[in-house]
Formats: C-alpha cells, sequence, structure tokens
C-alpha cells in the first residue's frame, strides 16, 4: 500500500517477522539509530529505524549551547509543519541524544563533572523503516523532498530480511564496579542532606566496567535484548562510541497538543516462584517509604508538566500501575497535560529533562548533590535518546538499564532513590538488582 500526503511518502506491507537490527547491523552508516519496543506490552507497538542521517548539530561544552540552541531553533522553524495526520510515531525530522551533563545547558547554576562525550547530539533524519508489532506491519516513510529514498529503503531491506547473525561469542577479559563501601558512604550522606532539610530524596548511581577480550557492540547489543527487553530499548551508533539500552522508562512524549511523562520509582527484584513473585509485588505496592516517595515524584513531574502545559489540565491518568520486567518490579505512573501553544521542542525538553525520577527533589539541589557524591560524569545514563518530528511532536526515554561502550570497554551506572529513612544495605541491593540483567548480557552468571 502506498499512501501520500503533503509532507510524506510511506508504502506498508506485511512485515513478516522482520528484525529491524539485521539492517543495522548490515548499513550501519545508513541506518545508525534504532529504537525498539523489545517488550511487546501496551507501550511495545512500534520499532523505529532512522535512515539516511543528514546534518549534525552538536554541542560538546557547555559554551557552545547558545549556538546549538539557535541552529536547531532555525532548522526546526525552516522545516517547520502543521499538526501531521498520521498515528506513526515517526515521519521525518531529528533524531537526538542528551547526556545527564546537558543539564548544566536548562540549569546554569549547575557545574558538573566533566564529559568526554557530547553535551548534546541532533542528527536531521529524513527517512525511517517502522516496524508496527500490532498490525504487524513495515511502513517505509519519507519527507515529500526525500521520496527517492523509498527504493532504497526496500532493497536494503528486501537484500537483508533473510540475513543470518554470525556467531560473534562475547568473552569478557575482566570486570570491576565502584565501591560498594563508597555507595553506602553515600547513602549516609544523603541522609544528612535530608536531615538538614536541603532535599526529599537523592537518586544515587555506582559504576560497573568490563573489558571484552571479543565481541562487538552489535552482538552485545543482541544479548541485551534477549536478557533484559524492555518498551524503549535503543541501539545507537556515534561511529567511536555506541549506546546500548535496554531502558523501561520515558522522559517525554508529545502528540497533537498533548505531553506525557511515565515516571518509575519503586522497585523490587522477581522471583522465580509464582506466588513468592506475586508476594514481592503485593509488598511493593503497599510499602510506605515506596508509596511516599512515588506520589512525591509525580508531584515534581506534575509541576514540570505545569510550567509547558495549559493551567488545570495537567493530570495523573494512570496511577502507581505495577510493570513487571525480566529481572525487576516497578511502580509506574502517568502524567499528561494539554501543552500551551508555540512551544520549541526544546522548550518542552528543558521543561522536563533531566527526569526527576533519576536526581530526586528538588531536582536541582539533587543534581549537586549527585555531582559531589558520585564525581564523575554519568555521561549517557539518565540521559534521553528519541526523535523529533517536523510538527514537534517527539518521543524520548530516560537512558536508564544503558550500556556505553567505546572500544573495548563497557560501562554502565545503576542507582537508588535514598530518602530519610533508607536502609544503606537495602539501596546498594537495589542497585544490583537494576545491574543484573545488563551484568547477565555481557554474561551469563556475570552477576552472581
Amino acid at each position: 500500500m502506498t499512501a501520500v500526503s503533503a509532507s510524506m511518502k510511506m508504502i506498508s506491507i506485511a512485515s513478516a517477522g522482520m528484525d529491524l537490527f539485521k539492517m543495522h547491523h548490515a548499513y550501519p552508516q545508513r541506518y545508525p539509530f534504532l529504537l525498539e519496543s523489545v517488550a511487546h506490552g501496551h507501550l511495545g507497538h512500534y520499532d523505529i529505524l532512522f535512515a539516511f542521517p543528514q546534518e549534525t548539530l552538536s554541542c560538546q561544552h557547555v559554551d557552545e549551547a547558545k549556538q546549538f540552541l539557535a541552529e536547531f531553533n532555525q532548522a526546526f522553524h525552516r522545516s517547520q509543519l502543521d499538526n501531521i495526520e498520521t498515528e506513526l510515531p515517526f515521519h521525518g525530522g531529528w533524531f537526538g541524544y542528551f547526556s545527564y551533563e546537558y543539564a548544566q545547558v536548562i540549569e546554569q547554576r549547575l557545574h558538573l563533572p566533566d564529559s568526554d562525550l557530547p553535551l548534546a547530539t541532533l542528527v536531521r533524519v529524513p527517512a525511517a523503516i517502522i516496524q508496527d508489532h500490532q498490525t504487524q506491519q513495515i511502513h517505509f516513510v519519507t519527507e515529500i523532498a526525500f521520496e527517492d529514498l523509498l527504493i532504497d529503503l526496500q532493497a536494503d531491506y528486501h537484500q537483508t530480511k533473510d540475513l543470518e547473525w554470525p556467531n560473534n561469542t562475547l568473552q569478557i577479559a575482566s570486570r570491576s564496579e565502584e565501591s560498594p563501601q563508597k555507595y553506602l558512604q553515600g547513602v549516609e550522606a544523603i541522609k544528612d542532606y535530608i536531615l538538614a532539610g536541603d532535599v526529599f530524596q537523592v537518586n544515587l548511581s555506582r559504576e560497573w566496567q568490563v573489558q571484552l577480550q571479543a565481541g562487538d557492540y552489535q552482538s552485545l547489543y543482541r544479548s541485551l535484548r534477549l536478557h533484559n527487553p524492555a518498551p524503549f530499548a535503543a541501539c545507537v551508533n556515534w561511529g567511536d562510541w555506541q549506546i546500548l539500552s535496554s531502558s523501561p522508562e520515558r522522559l517525554v512524549k508529545t502528540q497533537h497538543g498533548w505531553v506525557e511523562t511515565r515516571p518509575i520509582a519503586g522497585t523490587r527484584k522477581r522471583s522465580a516462584q509464582l506466588a513468592q513473585d506475586q508476594a514481592l509485588i503485593d509488598e511493593l505496592i503497599s510499602h510506605p517509604k515506596e508509596i511516599a516517595e512515588h506520589i512525591m515524584l509525580i508531584d515534581l513531574e506534575r509541576n514540570d508538566l505545569g510550567r509547558i502545559c495549559q493551567p488545570g489540565s495537567v493530570t495523573v491518568n494512570e496511577l502507581m500501575v505495577v510493570e513487571s520486567y525480566q529481572h525487576v518490579h516497578h511502580i509506574v505512573s502517568n502524567v499528561r497535560g494539554r501543552l500551551k501553544s508555540q512551544l520549541t521542542p526544546l522548550e518542552v525538553i528543558h521543561a522536563t529533562f533531566p527526569g526527576g525520577t533519576i536526581t530526586g527533589c528538588p531536582k536541582v539541589r539533587c543534581m549537586e548533590i549527585i555531582a559531589e557524591l558520585e564525581q564523575m560524569p554519568r555521561r549517557a545514563y539518565t540521559g534521553s535518546l528519541g526523535y523529533i518530528n517536523r510538527d514537534g511532536s517527539m518521543d524520548f526515554n530516560i537512558l536508564i538499564r544503558t550500556l556505553l561502550q567505546q572500544g573495548q570497554t563497557v560501562s554502565f551506572r545503576a542507582g537508588a532513590g535514598i530518602v530519610a529513612d533508607s536502609e544503606p544495605q537495602r539501596e546498594l541491593q537495589e542497585s544490583a538488582y537494576k545491574a543484573k540483567g545488563l551484568l547477565n548480557a555481557l554474561s551469563p552468571g556475570l552477576a552472581d
């Protein structure tokens, strides 16, 4: 089926169980960015393979931010369209990455540790291949000005759909993790800050690092999505470094004049025994600490959305539901509101970034404390990946459960939300539960 509008052209075919990652594997420069809904629940609707990247805007340091913002706003206004009548998530625009340290651009009083990676990157992308898991269709999509790319998209698809995966086995040379004692001391320091009235809750993380002896990022991502499937997964190749994510969390989505965010706060490990697994869910959803922490973070997200939404329109349309993943259960809510008119995409991102669930409350003071205690850049961790359409609609995740690969070095972080009555040893264990799926993706049993 072929569909044409004033802004886009689309050809649709039956998907026949196609794995779009095969196209990234075969042509990583042509198709460098893949967003996947590996966990096919109610959030697992689409996979998007972004195609034929064009101009790149990058912000390496805070002093480049003003030019970065101006150049993107100019590019957006040149390409801007009214609301595009399609239910497809992407129909031409930009693929975007924001590191955690990009928060300094938004809150200029922050002084976060220096990072060796860009603060933000936005890449113009005029075409994509979208897999709809609900209708079992593949959609080849281009902007009208790039409709000739439809021929290349279909040709590459048919050449790679029967591709056999190479048998590239991951082999680990070494593994290290940040000192548990440092983390325990950090928890105690945060409790002192809470007692002094500085903050209510702080998300503290620690780092794991693995040296690969054999294997590449594509083999690692295949293992990650097998061991830790998630609705906001991603494989992104920036050339010298890659982001491999199995994120369960949405930062912000806008569509048809509405904006929503989906905070996660509250975690329990899973059990292989059905009765014990249900008992863990029941304990999680009824635990006073978890309830209080979650409600506090909902209020933070409502406040963030209130800055960009019409008065009185912000509501919580899903409250404290449990979502279960391969290794953990989470408490999740959904907050939404009607957007004010005339907002730019970056104004929406600036109002919500970084997510309150991975900083704490109040957000800016928490980020100062995080920098003091973690003493190193988070880089991709708790940053964001996603896309912006030419009509301003967007969808961005929060980069948790995420691997960063640079050559043969793979690193990641995991953490927990610290409150006044936190037990340091329990918070340390929560960070380990969250790390388990990533360690098992690197090597089964590595988490033991």
